[in-house]
């Protein structure tokens, strides 16, 4: 074999990150949860990371590579500082850095990996489940592309850029946190009581997947139960006049219908005996998609739909309620920030990530507010297979946001910049495509009280008319505007609270409770802990939560349609969660919650 000084420098690179395994280790002296104390870093979310479009071959990158922190006017680092955890950002434990990077600093990855042999041929696409905020791609130090946005999938295909050895792959992150015009949720460079620690970097998987110059890169479905059909829309790469498209559906594995169309339209299928999907009753039907040219299978993915309907109505008093499947139904669910002690915005493992909905569903609830964070695909498939509906936020943002106040009719809006204003709206149309065909997504939910809020009539009609199917909550306990949206979503604390119902909207508590308990040995801090009531014990608690939900039953039969509880977990020096930071404690008596949380959805239920 003959060896030149490039090969020689990626061979040393290869080693070195293989020799560093063993020298891996969570960093810092905060709370850990038992995944992150049990983590493996030669298998770090080694699952399949996006089930709803899956196909049989890919690989996995995620894993130990080289990082370096640098001042933003430098170029590329020379040397690196030491091996990071991929996907945990820098700031996190599980990374084994534990480092602020800052706007006035970048971060810089690097690695390399191989191409299967029986890849050969085929187009490799490098996938990004998410990187926080501005990605730049070098594949053997040739730039590949750039991405802005902190919350959504991309990818690159990267095979001109390969060559016959290992491969080099260099990624550069620049990340203002609440420096920027970005939308960056509760990130801020001085965390403090509501607001948490800065993620900064890679936070979701990265992987390679092969695939033929023609094929199929997103299936959007939308069900029509009225007319028992399903509606599939694919987008097709390279695609040509005569390509078609196979499609089958499958009920408990066996096989129920097969059509064959021709691609560039959408493609409606009948469903007979139409089974629908519910909280109570997730069913799936499962989805095959064949791309055929010339009779010759070019592209085959896997997929899955539900047939159900999200819609309003109003009951036998002229109460306007939200309905599932044409019936009236009470959405009921905790506030989910999706953080946690040793991995900030990434789970450490896949067991982990679905624990809080299991938890979530355990209680008796029906509904999480994924409150301003975009989880990874994984985590609504969960919610989908588990049954559990989701409010999904707009991530807030913008470093000149007025944080403060509550919201009134006719209330006053940030004015923010056209670069703020286009960021927004290229991310917010970003998080949509990439959810649309989750079945488990109920409400979108562009503002988070007023933080960031502007042309909400303007945002909200736009989300609307880009999703039909589904409600738009256009600013919860933010500013409102009559005849805007499908709901008024008031935050009261800590006691639920009917406030401005009325006959032509549906009427939601969209936060209330966050009693507080701190539980020794399992805090972020050690001070500083707070609630927006505190108490002593889990039964005083407990008995507090349970008053809470009773008033609820009552106010839900005057017209409150939906309510959010203050929160899933304990959220850094927020104590009020239903269980700890590190999910190894559930702080209220399960039973309890679950009895009356069942009372509550079922008070409007006919």
């Amino acid at each position: 074999m003959k060896f030149n000084t490039k090969t020689a420098a990626l061979l040393l690179l290869l080693f070195s990150t293989l020799g560093s395994f063993a020298q891996w280790k969570p960093t810092g002296g905060k709370i850990k949860t038992t995944w992150g104390e049990r983590l493996n870093p030669k298998s770090v979310l080694a699952e399949y990371p996006r089930p709803i479009l899956k196909r049989q071959n890919w690989k996995n990158l995620n894993g130990l590579w080289h990082y370096a922190i640098t001042d933003t006017s430098k170029n590329r680092p020379n040397q690196f500082q030491g091996n990071i955890l991929v996907p945990f950002a820098a700031e996190s434990s599980l990374s084994g850095v534990m480092k602020t990077v800052g706007a006035s600093h970048n971060l810089w990855y690097n690695t390399t990996f191989n191409i299967p042999s029986n890849w050969r041929g085929k187009d490799i696409l490098l996938h990004f489940g998410a990187v926080d905020w501005r990605t730049e791609v070098w594949i053997n130090d040739e730039k590949v592309g750039m991405h802005e946005g902190g919350y959504n999938p991309f990818s690159f295909n990267i095979t001109p850029y390969l060559n016959k050895s290992a491969q080099k792959i260099t990624v550069k992150v620049w990340d203002p946190t609440d420096e920027g015009p970005q939308p960056r949720g509760k990130q801020v460079k001085n965390p403090d009581g509501i607001w948490y620690t800065p993620v900064t970097g890679i936070w979701q998987t990265v992987w390679l997947e092969p695939v033929a110059k023609q094929y199929i890169s997103s299936l959007k479905t939308v069900a029509d139960i009225d007319n028992s059909t399903i509606n599939i829309t694919p987008t097709i790469i390279g695609a040509g006049i005569d390509d078609l498209l196979e499609i089958s559906i499958s009920m408990d594995g066996k096989l129920i219908s097969t059509t064959n169309e021709k691609i560039g339209k959408t493609i409606s299928i009948p469903v007979k005996n139409v089974k629908l999907w519910s909280p109570e009753y997730p069913f799936l039907y499962q989805l095959k998609v064949t791309l055929l040219r010339n009779g010759k299978l070019s592209d085959e993915v896997g997929s899955y739909f539900a047939m159900r309907k999200i819609s309003t109505g109003k009951d036998s008093n002229g109460i306007v309620r939200l309905e599932l499947n044409n019936k009236i139904y009470f959405q009921f669910g905790p506030l989910d920030q999706g953080w946690w002690p040793d991995g900030l915005y990434t789970a450490p493992s896949d067991e982990a990530l679905k624990y809080d909905i299991v938890k979530t569903k355990e209680m008796g609830f029906n509904m999480i507010r994924k409150h301003i964070k975009v989880e990874p695909a994984r985590w609504y498939t969960h919610c989908d297979e588990i049954g559990m509906l989701v409010w999904q936020d707009m991530p807030s943002g913008d470093s000149s946001t007025n944080w403060q106040g509550r919201g009134y009719f006719n209330g006053k809006e940030l004015i923010r910049t056209a670069k703020s204003e286009a960021i927004y709206k290229k991310e917010w149309k970003g998080i949509m495509d990439n959810l649309y065909s989750y079945p488990c997504i109920a409400v979108w939910v562009p503002f988070n009280e007023a933080w960031g809020q502007f042309k909400t009539e303007e945002i909200t009609k736009w989300t609307k008319a880009y999703d039909p199917s589904r409600l738009v909550n256009p600013a919860s306990g933010g500013n409102h505007y009559k005849n805007t949206g499908d709901m008024v979503d008031i935050h009261n604390y800590p006691a639920p609270k009917l406030e401005m119902n009325g006959a032509d909207w549906v009427t939601v508590l969209g936060e209330y409770g966050g009693i507080g308990l701190p539980i020794k040995d399992h805090l972020w801090k050690n001070d500083k802990n707070w609630g927006y009531i505190n108490l002593k014990n889990s039964v005083e608690t407990t008995a507090e939560y349970v008053k809470y939900a009773k008033q609820l039953v009552e106010l839900a039969k005057k017209g409150l349609s939906a309510a959010v509880y203050t929160q899933t977990t304990d959220v850094e020096g927020e104590v009020n969660g239903l269980m700890t930071y590190d999910r190894k404690i559930d702080k209220l008596s399960i039973p309890d919650v679950r009895k009356v949380n069942l009372e509550v959805i079922k008070s409007i239920q006919p």
